[in-house]
């Protein structure tokens, strides 16, 4: 990471200005969440020019790290995309590609499947756009590896939603953003006596009873139903399912402490 040489980033390529050095130093950038106009100026060199989306792919090597990132280079290549965003975290290969020709973040991670390691988890992100989403999607991927030794079960690859609490878990603030702005803020209306954010909160604390919910907050069951019905329709959380409450639980505890 580049901590506080992010206000000298360009120096560090000290007089080398092959690609692979470039591409590297990006790589770096987004990954440390910088993505001001230096970063532009990298990108801009390697040919990723004006607006662009991508997403990022990311995994431990089937073999070794050169290897990975060969096929990873070589999936890009076939499928005419070029100069994508290789760096390695840790035990991580991650690539950064841009949405060109036929290069679309699932058929991409399709094509370069293969080249991730079977006994540990491979994460796709969703298409953002420009240089903010560029880091964005490197990051998040990250932290989804990072935490994806929670999962007992893991579907491959794993794809946005499947970490958000688990990523808030460990620091991620764009999980925590997400998590309060898209479950919390939806969930509890304007108030806090929203009645279906106070249904949705009594249910969760009350470990999923609805005969409990309901006679505390005096109201029949089929209210609670009603009620929890509503939610999940419009968070896309579903307070029934055990996964679920465990995401409505981490966004209602996140959203607490922030508006405390």
């Amino acid at each position: 990471m580049l901590g506080d040489e992010h206000a000298d980033i360009l120096e560090l390529l000290a007089g080398r200005t092959d690609d692979g050095t470039i591409r590297a130093l990006a790589f770096e950038c987004l990954v440390s969440g910088l993505h001001d106009e230096r970063v532009t100026s990298l990108l801009n060199v390697v040919g990723w020019r004006g607006a662009f989306e991508c997403f990022a792919v990311g995994g431990e090597p089937a073999q070794n790290m050169a290897d990975t990132v060969s096929r990873i280079e070589t999936a890009i290549a076939d499928l005419g995309g070029a100069s994508p965003i290789i760096g390695v975290y840790g035990t991580f290969v991650i690539v950064c590609a841009r949405v060109q020709a036929a290069v679309s973040a699932g058929v991409a991670c399709t094509n370069m499947l293969s080249a991730f390691s079977e006994d540990a988890a491979v994460y796709v992100s969703p298409i953002r756009e420009g240089i903010e989403g560029a880091s964005h999607v490197v990051r998040e991927t990250l932290f989804s590896l990072q935490a994806a030794p929670s999962l007992v079960e893991q579907t491959r690859p794993l794809r946005a939603d499947d970490l958000l609490p688990e990523r808030a878990l460990i620091g991620d603030d764009m999980a925590r953003e997400e998590l309060y702005r898209n479950v919390y803020q939806v969930l509890h209306g304007a108030n806090d006596d929203d009645p279906t954010f106070v249904t949705v909160s009594t249910f969760l604390r009350h470990g999923g009873s609805l005969e409990t919910t309901a006679k505390e907050l005096n109201i029949h069951p089929n209210t609670v139903r009603y009620r929890l019905k509503r939610a999940a329709e419009t968070t896309g959380w579903d307070a029934t399912d055990p996964r679920d409450a465990f995401v409505l639980n981490t966004a209602i505890a996140l959203g607490r402490i922030r508006d405390r």
